[in-house]
């Protein structure tokens, strides 16, 4: 596929290699006219220029510009899927490129208390699409209408589907190898509040009748056993209000970190200290470091706080290669448009960057502290975003807590749709 445009961008040959490379579909892109008419074979002609007998498509201006788009957005038809239309252009590939770069985010005033760009501000929630792999729907739609117009095969290669469930380790301990002040601390407002079995549950664990409620590691073993791709992200910052782990110097946190390193990958769980420090994300690297006796890789933003380009450049300039918080608290879906694992494109330098980015379509606090769904309703939303994953591929990646998949208290009922989402990896 011969492709002619007046200038061969980052952000077009970006978008493209997401369309063609990895389905392994050769493409050529050529700026020369000349060389382009004489050309035999489809050709396709992605400019405002004029050819005469030649498919043309009218590009917007979001791949070709060096900014941020602050143009009108609305949906419109372009073959067989409805895409985004850019000032009355509907653009397929300018689609896929303003979604997968996360343009939107960019200086975005939408956002909630914690600081986090909102789902609701999203242009996939406003036309309804935020639980669809739109990228990837745009791209066979692109690919599509080519061998519709031109009477040809694309010979494609599908996109290759993984299962990975994860867990984040905000709090390893509910009751357990807590300091006396905390202990104290959290039993009066226990009584504060009447809530009694806490404080029975409390003093059980201390005196060694029963196991703390959120020591799920065994199990989580047992699934990283099962499902090679599961990841650990661990919480080792400083305590804080919105940080409340054990110290990263206690010895029973440490041997448990210790005993999952040697069965799967333990990343960082940046603090929320970390979001605007790279040097508190150093410190809790080396921390985890220290105990596992690697340097962490992967990265997890504690509550998802996410700040582009802020974060993303930070995570690289400490040596992060992987990052996981692609998603959203408030909403289940694909906030990138697309579950595979893709290379972060930095819209202030214009240029693809090493950091791959892993999105995760569901988190358990979604379903059931922001949706407010039942346990019979989460696993049907469930089901929905799986099939999507293995009807157009990539990796059906979903955020579980060590303490949400014991049925303990706030969370009793919930260990069901947890299993039912490992069931669905056996497929």
């Amino acid at each position: 596929m011969l492709i002619y445009v007046e200038h061969i961008s980052s952000r077009l040959k970006y978008t493209l290699d997401f369309v063609f490379s990895d389905r392994q579909i050769a493409y050529t892109l050529c700026n020369d006219g000349l060389r382009f008419m004489a050309a035999s074979g489809p050709k396709l002609n992605y400019s405002e220029r004029y050819f005469e007998a030649c498919q043309s498509l009218t590009p917007a201006t979001v791949l070709f510009d060096e900014g941020l788009y602050q143009g009108s957005i609305e949906k419109a038809l372009y073959h067989q899927e409805e895409c985004l239309s850019f000032n009355g252009i509907c653009d397929p590939l300018a689609s896929i490129f303003y979604i997968l770069s996360r343009m939107e985010e960019y200086g975005s005033l939408h956002v909630d208390e914690k600081g986090r760009f909102e789902a609701k501000a999203s242009v996939l929630t406003k036309f309804g699409w935020l639980d669809k792999l739109v990228c990837e729907r745009w791209s066979l739609d692109f690919i599509h209408a080519l061998e519709a117009t031109f009477q040809i095969q694309l010979p494609q290669k599908p996109l290759r589907f993984t299962f990975q469930p994860t867990f984040d380790i905000d709090n390893a301990f509910a009751y357990a190898h807590k300091n006396k002040v905390r202990t104290v601390l959290a039993a009066l407002k226990d009584r504060i509040y009447g809530r009694k079995q806490r404080l029975l549950d409390r003093e059980a664990v201390r005196k060694g009748l029963a196991p703390d409620p959120y020591d799920s590691f065994d199990q989580i073993l047992a699934i990283a056993n099962e499902h090679a791709e599961t990841k650990v992200f661990w919480l080792l910052g400083n305590y804080t209000r919105l940080d409340k782990n054990l110290s990263h110097l206690h010895p029973k946190q440490a041997k448990w970190i210790e005993t999952l390193s040697k069965q799967l990958e333990i990343g960082i769980h940046g603090s929320s200290l970390t979001k605007n420090s790279a040097y508190q994300l150093q410190e809790e690297m080396e921390r985890l470091a220290a105990i596992t006796g690697y340097r962490p890789l992967s990265n997890r933003q504690h509550f998802l706080l996410l700040d582009l380009p802020t974060s993303y450049r930070q995570l690289m300039a400490c040596g992060i290669e992987h990052d996981y918080t692609m998603g959203y608290a408030e909403q289940c879906g694909f906030r990138a448009g697309t579950a595979r694992v893709f290379k972060w494109f930095d819209l202030g330098t214009n240029e693809k960057t090493s950091l791959s980015i892993h999105p995760f379509c569901y988190m358990d606090g979604t379903l059931h502290e922001y949706e407010k769904l039942s346990p019979d309703q989460a696993k049907l939303r469930i089901e929905a975003l799986f099939q999507e994953v293995k009807t157009y591929g990539g990796t059906f990646s979903f955020l579980w807590h060590n303490e949400t998949i014991t049925d303990y208290q706030h969370w009793k009922g919930w260990k069901q749709v947890f299993e039912f989402s490992l069931e669905l990896g056996v497929y």
